[in-house]
Protein backbone atom coordinates (compact mmCIF):
# COMPACT_ATOMS: atom_id res chain seq x y z
CA UNK A 1 0.00 0.00 0.00
CA UNK A 2 1.19 3.74 -0.76
CA UNK A 3 0.82 4.64 2.80
CA UNK A 4 3.12 2.09 4.01
CA UNK A 5 5.95 3.53 2.31
CA UNK A 6 6.73 7.03 3.45
CA UNK A 7 9.00 9.24 1.72
CA UNK A 8 10.70 12.36 4.02
CA UNK A 9 11.19 14.96 0.86
CA UNK A 10 12.31 17.81 -0.11
CA UNK A 11 11.75 18.96 -3.58
CA UNK A 12 15.22 20.75 -4.23
CA UNK A 13 17.15 18.34 -2.20
CA UNK A 14 19.51 16.32 -4.58
CA UNK A 15 19.32 13.40 -2.28
CA UNK A 16 15.60 13.42 -1.65
CA UNK A 17 15.97 13.71 -5.78
CA UNK A 18 17.83 10.77 -6.49
CA UNK A 19 15.49 8.50 -4.10
CA UNK A 20 12.59 9.77 -5.97
CA UNK A 21 13.75 8.10 -8.93
CA UNK A 22 14.64 4.88 -7.68
CA UNK A 23 11.35 4.25 -5.87
CA UNK A 24 9.76 4.93 -9.40
CA UNK A 25 12.19 3.33 -11.29
CA UNK A 26 11.49 0.19 -8.93
CA UNK A 27 7.80 0.82 -9.30
CA UNK A 28 7.23 1.86 -5.40
CA UNK A 29 4.22 3.62 -4.49
CA UNK A 30 5.10 6.23 -1.50
CA UNK A 31 3.65 8.70 0.39
CA UNK A 32 6.09 12.30 0.15
CA UNK A 33 5.79 13.77 3.68
CA UNK A 34 7.32 17.54 2.72
CA UNK A 35 10.37 18.31 5.19
CA UNK A 36 10.69 22.43 4.28
CA UNK A 37 14.45 22.94 4.82
CA UNK A 38 13.86 26.49 4.49
CA UNK A 39 11.86 27.36 7.84
CA UNK A 40 13.50 24.65 9.37
CA UNK A 41 11.73 21.45 9.13
CA UNK A 42 14.35 19.22 9.61
CA UNK A 43 15.60 20.61 12.61
CA UNK A 44 12.59 19.71 14.40
CA UNK A 45 12.90 17.14 17.33
CA UNK A 46 10.17 15.54 15.54
CA UNK A 47 12.34 14.99 12.34
CA UNK A 48 15.77 14.47 14.59
CA UNK A 49 13.80 11.62 16.17
CA UNK A 50 13.48 9.88 12.37
CA UNK A 51 16.91 11.00 11.42
CA UNK A 52 19.28 12.44 13.76
CA UNK A 53 21.75 13.56 10.74
CA UNK A 54 18.67 16.78 10.08
CA UNK A 55 19.02 16.11 6.67
CA UNK A 56 16.73 14.44 3.56
CA UNK A 57 15.58 11.95 2.54
CA UNK A 58 14.22 9.82 4.89
CA UNK A 59 12.29 6.93 3.80
CA UNK A 60 10.14 4.62 6.16
CA UNK A 61 9.12 0.98 4.51
CA UNK A 62 9.46 -2.31 5.81
CA UNK A 63 8.91 -1.29 9.33
CA UNK A 64 12.18 0.32 9.19
CA UNK A 65 13.37 4.31 8.52
CA UNK A 66 16.66 4.33 6.16
CA UNK A 67 18.48 7.49 5.88
CA UNK A 68 21.11 8.11 3.23
CA UNK A 69 20.01 8.41 -0.43
CA UNK A 70 22.59 5.65 -1.58
CA UNK A 71 22.17 3.47 1.25
CA UNK A 72 18.47 3.68 0.49
CA UNK A 73 18.75 2.41 -3.31
CA UNK A 74 21.20 0.06 -2.13
CA UNK A 75 18.43 -1.51 0.09
CA UNK A 76 15.95 -1.64 -3.06
CA UNK A 77 18.06 -2.90 -5.11
CA UNK A 78 18.39 -6.28 -2.59
CA UNK A 79 14.21 -5.91 -1.52
CA UNK A 80 13.01 -4.60 -4.64
CA UNK A 81 13.08 -4.92 -8.53
CA UNK A 82 15.59 -2.49 -8.63
CA UNK A 83 18.71 -2.88 -10.87
CA UNK A 84 21.00 -0.15 -10.85
CA UNK A 85 24.37 -1.73 -10.75
CA UNK A 86 26.16 -4.62 -13.67
CA UNK A 87 26.34 -7.60 -12.19
CA UNK A 88 29.93 -7.63 -13.42
CA UNK A 89 32.25 -6.96 -10.79
CA UNK A 90 34.62 -4.37 -13.01
CA UNK A 91 31.66 -2.57 -14.68
CA UNK A 92 30.08 -2.51 -11.02
CA UNK A 93 32.88 -0.75 -9.77
CA UNK A 94 32.85 1.57 -12.81
CA UNK A 95 29.02 2.53 -12.11
CA UNK A 96 29.82 3.00 -8.53
CA UNK A 97 32.93 5.14 -9.07
CA UNK A 98 30.77 7.43 -11.51
CA UNK A 99 27.88 7.53 -9.31
CA UNK A 100 30.23 8.57 -6.01
CA UNK A 101 32.06 11.10 -8.05
CA UNK A 102 28.66 13.33 -7.88
CA UNK A 103 27.44 12.02 -4.72
CA UNK A 104 29.92 11.55 -2.82
CA UNK A 105 32.43 13.92 -3.50
CA UNK A 106 30.34 17.21 -5.62
CA UNK A 107 27.57 16.67 -3.95
CA UNK A 108 28.79 17.82 -0.59
CA UNK A 109 30.69 20.98 -1.00
CA UNK A 110 27.52 22.35 -3.03
CA UNK A 111 25.15 21.16 -0.33
CA UNK A 112 23.42 25.04 0.24
CA UNK A 113 24.75 24.86 4.22
CA UNK A 114 28.23 24.09 3.13
CA UNK A 115 28.07 27.31 0.77
CA UNK A 116 26.28 29.47 3.06
CA UNK A 117 28.96 28.86 5.69
CA UNK A 118 31.71 29.51 3.34
CA UNK A 119 30.39 32.27 0.84
CA UNK A 120 27.81 34.28 3.46
CA UNK A 121 24.93 33.59 0.57
CA UNK A 122 26.14 36.80 -1.21
CA UNK A 123 25.77 37.07 -4.54
CA UNK A 124 28.06 36.47 -7.09
CA UNK A 125 29.64 34.74 -4.48
CA UNK A 126 27.93 31.68 -3.92
CA UNK A 127 26.87 30.80 -7.97
CA UNK A 128 30.97 31.51 -8.36
CA UNK A 129 31.53 28.71 -5.65
CA UNK A 130 28.68 26.46 -7.37
CA UNK A 131 30.20 26.82 -11.19
CA UNK A 132 33.94 26.48 -9.84
CA UNK A 133 33.08 23.14 -8.58
CA UNK A 134 30.49 21.63 -10.52
CA UNK A 135 32.02 22.60 -14.53
CA UNK A 136 35.07 20.75 -13.43
CA UNK A 137 32.92 17.63 -11.39
CA UNK A 138 30.97 17.17 -14.37
CA UNK A 139 33.85 17.31 -16.76
CA UNK A 140 35.51 14.44 -14.83
CA UNK A 141 32.16 12.68 -14.29
CA UNK A 142 31.84 12.76 -18.38
CA UNK A 143 34.96 10.62 -18.67
CA UNK A 144 34.46 8.18 -15.63
CA UNK A 145 31.48 6.92 -18.14
CA UNK A 146 33.24 6.92 -21.53
CA UNK A 147 33.52 3.56 -23.29
CA UNK A 148 30.13 2.50 -21.64
CA UNK A 149 27.74 1.81 -24.65
CA UNK A 150 23.46 2.85 -24.93
CA UNK A 151 21.81 5.94 -24.16
CA UNK A 152 22.12 5.81 -20.42
CA UNK A 153 25.03 7.07 -18.92
CA UNK A 154 26.30 3.07 -18.17
CA UNK A 155 24.26 1.17 -21.05
CA UNK A 156 20.65 0.41 -22.31
CA UNK A 157 19.11 1.02 -19.09
CA UNK A 158 19.28 3.62 -15.94
CA UNK A 159 22.15 3.33 -13.47
CA UNK A 160 22.81 4.62 -10.65
CA UNK A 161 25.53 6.54 -12.49
CA UNK A 162 22.00 8.10 -13.90
CA UNK A 163 20.28 8.33 -10.73
CA UNK A 164 23.53 10.79 -9.49
CA UNK A 165 23.66 12.65 -12.68
CA UNK A 166 20.37 14.40 -12.97
CA UNK A 167 20.02 15.75 -9.59
CA UNK A 168 23.43 17.23 -10.61
CA UNK A 169 22.56 18.01 -14.16
CA UNK A 170 19.32 20.01 -12.15
CA UNK A 171 21.85 21.98 -9.62
CA UNK A 172 24.44 23.17 -13.00
CA UNK A 173 21.63 24.49 -14.93
CA UNK A 174 19.88 26.38 -11.61
CA UNK A 175 23.43 27.71 -11.23
CA UNK A 176 24.52 28.46 -14.66
CA UNK A 177 27.20 25.95 -14.70
CA UNK A 178 27.96 24.97 -18.02
CA UNK A 179 28.30 21.06 -19.84
CA UNK A 180 27.15 21.61 -22.81
CA UNK A 181 30.89 20.01 -24.38
CA UNK A 182 30.00 16.94 -22.50
CA UNK A 183 28.19 14.90 -25.53
CA UNK A 184 27.76 11.31 -23.30
CA UNK A 185 26.50 13.14 -20.50
CA UNK A 186 23.96 14.73 -23.04
CA UNK A 187 22.94 11.94 -24.64
CA UNK A 188 22.21 10.31 -20.99
CA UNK A 189 19.99 13.50 -19.98
CA UNK A 190 17.90 13.07 -23.33
CA UNK A 191 17.03 9.29 -22.34
CA UNK A 192 16.55 9.80 -18.85
CA UNK A 193 14.14 13.26 -19.87
CA UNK A 194 12.36 10.79 -21.65
CA UNK A 195 12.06 8.37 -19.10
CA UNK A 196 8.57 8.23 -17.06
CA UNK A 197 10.27 7.26 -13.77
CA UNK A 198 12.77 10.35 -13.84
CA UNK A 199 10.20 12.85 -15.43
CA UNK A 200 7.65 12.15 -12.48
CA UNK A 201 11.00 12.50 -9.96
CA UNK A 202 11.78 15.95 -11.02
CA UNK A 203 11.47 18.95 -9.03
CA UNK A 204 9.24 20.76 -10.75
CA UNK A 205 6.64 17.54 -10.75
CA UNK A 206 6.85 17.31 -6.54
CA UNK A 207 7.06 21.16 -6.29
CA UNK A 208 4.71 21.78 -3.39
CA UNK A 209 5.03 25.34 -3.68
Amino acid sequence: MTDSVILHDYWRSSAAYRVRIALNLAGISYRPTEVDLLDKSHKSSGYLALNPQGLVPALEIDGHILTQSLAIIGYLSETRALTVLPDEPYARARVNAAAMALSVDLHPVCNLQVVHYATGADEPARSKWMKHFITPGLAAFEKLIDGFDGPYCCGDQPSLADICMMPQLYNADRWGATYSACAKIMDAQAACQANPAFIAAHPDMVNPY
